[in-house]
């Protein structure tokens, strides 16, 4: 209801909280916790790089095709400004002083799932760590 009052003003209403396929891919990714990295990984078995995780969790969980390197990924979606993230969106980084070089899934709470080389496995982080925030990019939507 308040939307449509918002609509009928003239407004653009901002986006929901949640959705239900950022809801789906962050339970998805939260179920890879631990599952080992590999440089071109793209499934549980094989281990992940952080663009293959994405891309497999995008389309089991939600049944959206994401591909490529993380730069590919970050070229698509919409832009999200860093206080409107949503769980289920997407976080870049600047890991490899090279644009876009490493994406994570964002779960709400300032924090995110990942398949980083260091340490070797998919885990979460705080996009607050002086690590990540100091070499966050953007973020893309890909969800309504």
């Amino acid at each position: 209801m308040v939307s449509l009052l918002l609509a009928a003003c003239g407004s653009t209403p901002e986006r929901p909280a949640r959705s239900e396929q950022g809801t789906n891919v962050v339970i998805f990714a939260l179920s890879l916790i631990d599952t080992g990295y590999r440089f071109g990984g793209k499934n549980p078995d094989a281990g992940f790089d952080c663009s293959g995780m994405v891309a497999y969790i995008y389309g089991q969980a939600a049944g959206v095709r994401v591909g490529g390197s993380a730069a590919d990924i970050a070229r698509r979606g919409r832009p999200v400004p860093r206080e409107n993230l949503r769980p289920g969106d997407l976080v870049f980084f600047n890991t490899r002083n090279a644009a876009f070089s490493h994406v994570g899934i964002y779960i709400g709470d300032d924090r995110f799932v990942h398949a980083p080389s260091t340490r070797g496995q998919v885990r979460i982080d705080q996009l607050a760590t002086s690590y990540y925030a100091q070499r966050f990019e953007t973020a893309r939507a890909y969800f309504e």
